[in-house]
Order: C-alpha cells, then structure tokens, then sequence
C-alpha cells in the first residue's frame, strides 16, 4: 500500500544521506602537501609526544631509538607521522586491554545459552581462550571481523582525522548513524559522563590510558606466548593452558577464503 512505499522510500533516503556523508568525510584519505599540515598538532607534535612521554614514565623517559617521530610516513609530513603512531599506541593499546580482560574472563566463564541458532553451546572454559576461538563457527569469526572493520572505517572517515589536525585516540560519535539509520549508543563515553571533566583531568587520563595499554599489551602477548611455547614466560608456567595450534592465524592455518 502507499504507507508502505512511503516507509521504503524514507528508508532508502537516510541510507542515501549516510552515504552521502560517509563520502564528502572520505577526503581524510586524500594527499595533503607538507605545508597544508593541520593546526592542532602543528609545530608542537614532537614537544607534545616528549611531555607525554616524561609523564607515562619520568625513568625511560622519551625513548624513540628507531626515530620514528621524526620520519615522513606516505610524504605527509612528521606531525602527521606522530599523529598517526599516537593513535596507533592508543588504539592497540585498548585492544589489548579488552583482549587481556576477555583472556582472564573467558578462562573461567562462558556464556550460558546457546552460540547459534542450531543450539550449539559456546566453547567451554576447559579449553583455553585460543582453543575456544578455533571452536567457534567460521560464520561467527566473520561477523566478529566485519564488525570490527566497520567500527575501523568508521572511525577514518568521520571526524577529523588523526593526521589531519584530529586528536589522537579519539573515536568519532555515531550521531550521523543514530540520526539517520539506526539508534546505537556512542562508542565512547555512551552515557556522557565525561561531559563535564576538566582538560587537565582528561590529560591525566590519557597518560593512565597509554600505560594501561602498553601495560597490557605485554600481558595478552605473555598469556598467548606461555601457552604456545610452554616454560617461555615462567611467571606464567603455572597458569598457563597449553595450545599446539597457530595463534596468529585468525582461521585454520590452511584457510583460503576464496577455496
């Protein structure tokens, strides 16, 4: 009926908005000359990075001894270079986190219903973590990526970009998604706590955030070394689940996606 037609057709509309905007913010990507750097990190990148890096740790201090700040990655000059392995250390280092928190999580406790709609259980906790991945449906290994890849792309084409004048470590709202497709919570700070904290406050934060990362991204590499190569992490030795698969292999080692 008409209603219907209407429906549909405002359906395709905001999906045609979104895509629309998705493309004019694709400029992120786009070749910039040396001189067309961004304000925001600007000739301050480099004292910026050695006052951070004092305040995560006054003993080590600034240490860079393959001198990647002061490279030119893809010509776009070394405040963009700077931009892009801050945000580097900072997103990796929230993966790591999440990864080392779902390490110690999925070690003792599982889901309690089912993974699929064929009534399949999640893997259970007496396999270790990397076990209990080979476990899981290819299908399910797929959306996981896919998710994670659009959560990716979100993040380079909305906003401002990291090497672009963008704040590094900062993830975009999804106010454009949320206005014109679907309702979904921000990604970061969904309930808007931190609306109200002072700069000072989230400088601090952000110093406790690159530690904590750096901090666990030692630690999921320890669990996942332990368990791969028993007796090589021996703070580990007692703890750790023995795994004789691949870990860097995101699929069996032998997968091809195209056969």
């Amino acid at each position: 009926n008409s209603a219907d037609l209407l429906n549909i057709h405002k359906i395709k509309m905001k999906c045609f908005a979104t895509i629309l905007a998705l493309a004019g913010s694709a400029s992120a990507f786009a070749p910039v000359n040396q001189g067309q750097q961004a304000t925001h990190l600007g000739s301050t990148a480099k004292s910026d990075l050695e006052a951070l890096a004092n305040k995560a740790n006054p003993i080590v201090n600034y240490y860079d001894p393959l001198s990647l700040a002061d490279a030119n990655f893809w010509d776009q000059g070394e405040d963009a270079t700077i931009g892009f392995l801050r945000h580097a250390e900072i997103k990796h280092g929230r993966v790591a986190m999440a990864a080392f928190v779902g390490y110690c999580v999925q070690s003792n406790f599982v889901w309690p219903w089912a993974q699929t709609r064929a009534g399949d259980m999640f893997p259970s906790p007496d396999l270790g973590p990397e076990a209990q991945w080979d476990a899981i449906p290819v299908e399910a290994k797929w959306q996981i990526i896919i998710v994670i890849g659009a959560l990716e792309l979100w993040s380079e084409i909305i906003g401002d970009h990291y090497m672009r004048g963008g704040k590094p470590g900062a993830y975009p709202t999804f106010a454009l998604f949320r206005d014109n497709v679907h309702f979904v919570l921000d990604l970061y700070d969904p309930f808007g706590f931190s609306k109200k904290m002072s700069e000072e406050k989230k400088a601090e934060r952000l110093v406790m955030e690159v530690n904590n990362g750096r901090l666990a991204m030692l630690g999921i590499f320890g669990f996942l070394s332990a368990d791969a190569i028993p007796g090589s992490v021996p703070l580990l030795k007692s703890i750790a689940i023995p795994y004789d698969g691949t870990v860097m292999a995101p699929f069996a080692p032998d997968y091809h996606i195209f056969g």
